[in-house]
């Protein structure tokens, strides 16, 4: 990193390679991520189930209050707007109230709101209440519940309605979330990602000199006088001591000659 007056200049190159040389340690912290995800979504996290029941909604001429609908079967956003009207009529507190009665359930209205979802099917005649649960019997049980329910509600509040029930709600086999193998890749995108942010980091505040190309790429117009070759680096990698410039037997034969001198 060189800071030049108000702006600092990051060389994007000697990241990337911080990246290549810690390669080892972005796979490690992936796979932790990864593992932690996966064991956090498996044993952590309480599986929910949903079950769905669908109701149908008659496009004859119906009324609420002083106002007068129309529903044909080439209206397809009128009839949107009469699901969502049903929609409303079925998160109302008394309606919920109904349902927590007719299927003992111990919940309160609030709580059983959280738990439905309804929406009109592809902008369809036909609406869907999905109801999420911790059970999957329960699921069932409240969806089905509501399906009974639910058009005598609106029988009274919308004159001229008709709400059948196209399909009842079933017992789900499978849970709906959490989805194991979406948390674990989230998990290895997150370890991915951390590390190497962490990488970038450290190779930005590295100010640090390693090699005499960093300076001729660097600073051009500075002349570079010398280069003190490393003593540490292994034999044929670039520079080595002057230690391991000779074998063992030369270095002995090299100390006795100097103990010769010595004596002389």
């Amino acid at each position: 990193m060189q800071q030049d007056g108000e702006y600092i200049k990051i060389d994007v190159l000697k990241i990337l390679n911080g990246m290549v040389r810690r390669i080892g340690l972005i796979i490690i912290a992936m796979l932790l991520c990864g593992v932690i995800a996966f064991s956090w979504s498996a044993f952590f996290i309480s599986p929910l189930y949903e079950s769905t029941v669908l109701l149908y909604v008659n496009n004859s001429s119906f009324s609420v209050g002083a106002t007068n609908f129309s529903i044909s079967s080439s209206e397809i956003s009128a009839a949107k707007s009469l699901v969502d009207t049903y929609i409303v009529i079925l998160k109302t507190r008394m309606t919920l109230n109904e349902v927590i009665t007719a299927g003992e359930l111990d919940y309160s209205y609030e709580e059983l709101k959280e738990m439905i979802e309804a929406e009109s099917v592809s902008g369809t005649e036909v609406f869907s209440i999905t109801v999420t649960s911790k059970d999957p019997q329960e699921a069932e049980h409240i969806a089905n519940t509501i399906g009974l329910i639910l058009p005598d509600k609106i029988a009274d509040v919308v004159e001229g309605s008709s709400v059948r029930i196209v399909d009842y709600a079933v017992v789900p086999a499978n849970k709906a979330s959490p989805s194991i193998s979406k948390y674990t890749m989230v998990g290895l995108i997150l370890g991915f990602l951390v590390s190497c942010a962490a990488i970038a980091v450290i190779e930005i505040r590295d100010d640090k000199i390693h090699s005499e190309e960093y300076l001729l790429t660097n600073y051009q117009n500075i002349p570079l006088l010398s280069v003190i070759p490393d003593l540490l680096e292994k034999k044929g990698k670039g520079y080595y001591s002057y230690y391991n410039y000779y074998s063992e037997p030369d270095r002995k034969k090299e100390s006795a000659k100097g103990s010769k001198l010595g004596r002389k």
